[in-house]
C-alpha cells in the first residue's frame, strides 16, 4: 500500500499508464463528456485517453477527442500534469491535461460518450473524479498545474496541488 501522497516516494514511482484529457472551453463553457466505459465509465470527465505506441500526449489528446466526441480541438495547449496512484490493484496512471480554445463541428454522443457543455461557474463536480476539485479552477483560470493523488477506488485519500 502506498500510503498518502505526501509520504509516498514519488521521485521514483513510474506509471504503468500514459494518457491524456483535453478540455475545450469557449463562450463562457467546458466541453465535459459522461463517460460510457472504462475507468471513470459514468462520471463526468474530459475526453482523453491511452497513449498508442509512438504518439505524443498532444496527438493521443486530439485524437482521443476526435474519437469520443466527433470535434476536432483547436488552440490546443498543455494545462497541467495528473499522477494517480491507487492503493487497489487499479493501474497507475499519468496524465497529460490539455486546454483548447475552440473546436471544429459539433460535438456528438458515441459509444464511448456523451459530450455537456457546462457553464464555467456551473462545473458538475459532484458528478466527477474526487481530485477535480483541487485541481480544475486551475485548468479553469489558465495556470499550469501538477496534481498527486492517492485514490481507494473513486475515494480520494490524499492529494498534492500545485499551481505555477
Amino acid at each position: 500500500m502506498p500510503g498518502t501522497s505526501r509520504n509516498f516516494d514519488w521521485a521514483s514511482w513510474e506509471p504503468e499508464i500514459r494518457a491524456t484529457l483535453l478540455f475545450v472551453i469557449r463562450d463562457g463553457q467546458v466541453l465535459l463528456i459522461r463517460k460510457l466505459r472504462g475507468l471513470g465509465a459514468g462520471k463526468i470527465n474530459g475526453p482523453g485517453g491511452k497513449l498508442d505506441p509512438g504518439e505524443t500526449p498532444l496527438e493521443c489528446a486530439v485524437r482521443e477527442t476526435r474519437e469520443e466526441v466527433g470535434v476536432v480541438a483547436t488552440g490546443v495547449e498543455q494545462a497541467g500534469e495528473l499522477s494517480f496512484q491507487w492503493v487497489d490493484d487499479t493501474p497507475s496512471l499519468f496524465c497529460t491535461v490539455f486546454r483548447a480554445t475552440g473546436c471544429v463541428g459539433e460535438p456528438i454522443s458515441t459509444d464511448e460518450a456523451i459530450p455537456i457543455w457546462a457553464d464555467l461557474d456551473a462545473v458538475p463536480y459532484a458528478e466527477m473524479w474526487p481530485d477535480d476539485r483541487l485541481w480544475f479552477p486551475h485548468l479553469l483560470a489558465g495556470r499550469p498545474f501538477r496534481a498527486r493523488c492517492v485514490l481507494d477506488g473513486d475515494r480520494l485519500l490524499d492529494a498534492v496541488t500545485e499551481s505555477g
